[in-house]
């Protein structure tokens, strides 16, 4: 999709999400064939022409200036990496063909630290949520149903939004899953301004509308989000209830670190000790056996 369409779908979805009511704007009882705002009346609120919103909605111009499209992400009541998204959006990008790009590789250093993560859990993300690879433990936490050696196989790689969306053990696995299918919709819009001439992620995304009607919708939201830190309450099939914090860890470009983390001397964090507990009969020398993608 090119860069003005993307940004007038982003426009008309969020324009559509709001209502009068939340804008303070009077409707003195008239009856509306849409519950969201009207053109006319995001463009007073962001102090634009109406023809000049218009235009950015049906994706003829992309010259809008840094204090409009601050104004018009005001209008639209979008929080900063809202904001952020809406610039990405109206920023010009080069023509580029799609294209499959080189398999994602973590770097030694990364390697080290999930060795060194024996009692958290911890999974490496790529651009577009395929596992990288994971410890003991986060394999245990997350995915303990699949092959362990999976995500050492450009080929096999799991990948964490089918999981959420296609996967049956991981729907179960959080209590709340609304609210994880959410993050991932919403980390995976960013990931497509970020890399707009990936391929791949362009297949993950139809794949996933094409499967899962929840995530067509979600996705039709123009919701964004990143996976930087949320608490989720898990039922995990081993260890029973427990509440986790997921943060991710990203020291600029390429591949996210995401652990797990739990209160201390709290319940979660005692099932967590538990569920480490049933993966300590792996040995140190099955636990480092990597195969070097650095």
């Amino acid at each position: 999709m090119r860069g003005e369409a993307r940004l007038g779908d982003f426009l008309k979805a969020r324009r559509s999400q709001l209502r009068p009511d939340d804008v303070d704007m009077p409707t003195y009882g008239e009856r509306r064939r849409v519950p969201g705002l009207r053109r006319e009346e995001l463009a007073l609120l962001a102090g634009v022409s109406v023809s000049y919103y218009t235009r950015l909605e049906q994706g003829h111009s992309l010259s809008a200036s840094p204090e409009v499209l601050d104004a018009i992400a005001g209008a639209l009541q979008l929080d900063d990496t809202e904001r952020l998204h809406l610039h990405a959006l109206a920023r010009p990008v080069k023509r580029a063909s799609r294209r499959r790009l080189a398999p994602e590789r973590i770097s030694e250093a990364t390697e080290q630290l999930l060795d060194a993560l024996v009692a958290v859990p911890a999974v490496v993300l790529g651009r577009g949520s395929d596992v990288l690879e994971w410890n003991r433990l986060g394999h245990a936490l997350f995915a303990g149903h699949l092959d362990f050696q999976s995500a050492r196989s450009p080929s096999q790689r799991p990948n964490m939004a089918k999981l959420v969306f296609l996967d049956p053990h991981t729907r179960e696995l959080y209590a709340d899953w609304p609210s994880k299918a959410r993050a991932v919709v919403g980390n995976l819009r960013l990931m497509v301004v970020q890399h707009p001439d990936d391929i791949a992620l362009h297949e993950l995304l139809g794949e996933l509308s094409a499967k899962s009607s929840i995530f067509a919708s979600m996705w039709a939201d123009h919701r964004v989000k990143p996976c930087a830190t949320a608490a989720y309450e898990m039922n995990h099939p081993l260890v029973g209830a427990l509440t986790v914090v997921q943060q991710t860890l990203n020291n600029g470009p390429g591949p996210n670190i995401v652990v797990a983390t739990t209160q201390a001397r709290s319940s979660s964090q005692a099932a967590l000790a538990l569920l480490a507990g049933a993966t300590s009969s792996v040995t140190p020398a099955q636990a480092g056996d990597r195969v070097s993608t650095s």
